[in-house]
């Protein structure tokens, strides 16, 4: 058996029943990685109270045996029968953070979504869904397996929708070579991906995309041993801009800020990575990239000469700071 809690002082019973419990609930598919051990144990001794198990899984109880107990009355089962010491006074935690993925994932009833009772009011009562139940009534028998997999098909899967919604709520992005990305929801990765897809197969045609930074995830995307080829300067270092195209043909790098509320081409900006990149071997071009022309004209001032500027609203041109050429490195 897979041991989840794997540091107690508790017996070796309860530390047995208690990984039990955790790893019915993930058969069951509620998600487990996000928690720490304690959060793990916690809720896996909510579960135990509610099922009103101690050792034998048969013994199981569900709505079927009207068995519901209050969050007081779930604190003290735990006390009695987990070697644990809980303050009556935590029994908001046991709704809002120990049975919430429980409930969440209907394995758990409560009885107040029937009666009216106020969310917060610790007179709800919880049961095991019957029909989970009598599922757990085969854990640990040769049927087990397929007792919870019958369960599984006829629900849907906690886990499984919460990997959907996270999925939703990113952004995806397709490089010049056909790699897919995704990238963290925000206004600032939205303009990130109409530079990928809609301003470098424009304007840096044949580049390579090697370094994107998310949100959420600075080194999201980062081909490190093509830019240590250029010299380029150290990855880690604060001044990287959001996306670094490079065209090999050209030898042109592309260093690309997508503004949204800070961060443009500016003068100080420009000096400061034309120092770190006194090694590099290619030649830099530095863009900052808008998603509307309105955005670009608050603060038009302060863009730096000899760099470019291009809108998401009208992705056909460029704005060129310089008199004597277009596009290229200065």
């Amino acid at each position: 058996m897979k041991q989840y809690i794997l540091k107690s002082t508790k017996s070796k019973k309860v530390q047995k029943i208690t990984n039990e419990a955790i790893e019915i609930l993930e058969a069951a598919g509620i998600p487990i990685a996000s928690k720490s051990q304690r959060g793990l144990e916690k809720m896996a001794l909510a579960f135990l109270a509610v099922a009103g198990v101690t050792k034998d899984w048969s013994k199981v109880k569900s709505v079927k045996d009207s068995y519901f107990l209050k969050t007081r009355d779930i604190i003290n089962y735990i006390n009695k029968n987990f070697e644990e010491n809980i303050s009556p006074g935590s029994y908001d935690d046991i709704r809002r953070k120990d049975l919430k993925l429980l409930v969440l994932a209907d394995l758990v009833v409560n009885s107040g979504e029937n009666t009216g009772a106020a969310t917060n009011n610790p007179t709800r009562g919880y049961a095991l869904l019957t029909e989970f139940a009598e599922a757990i009534k085969d854990f640990g028998t040769p049927s087990w397996n397929k007792s919870i997999k019958s369960f599984n098909s006829k629900r849907e899967n906690l886990s499984e929708l919460l990997s959907r919604k996270r999925t939703l709520d990113k952004i995806p992005v397709t490089l010049p070579g056909g790699k897919a990305l995704t990238l963290s929801l925000g206004e600032h990765n939205i303009l990130q991906k109409k530079i990928i897809e809609e301003f470098l197969p424009i304007y840096g045609k044949d580049c390579e995309v090697l370094y994107i930074g998310d949100t959420s995830n600075k080194l999201l995307h980062i081909e490190e041993d093509e830019l240590k080829k250029l010299n380029f300067f150290k990855l880690s270092h604060d001044e990287l801009p959001d996306v670094i195209a490079y065209n090999k043909k050209k030898n042109w790098l592309y260093l690309i800020e997508a503004y949204h509320s800070t961060g443009p081409m500016s003068e100080l900006r420009v000096l400061e990575l034309k120092k770190l990149l006194k090694e590099c071997k290619a030649l830099p071009i530095f863009v900052t990239a808008f998603l509307t022309k309105a955005d670009f004209k608050k603060i038009a001032a302060d863009i730096a000469w000899e760099t470019e500027v291009w809108t998401a609203d009208y992705p056909d041109h460029l704005i060129h700071f310089n008199g004597h050429k277009f596009l290229g490195p200065y």
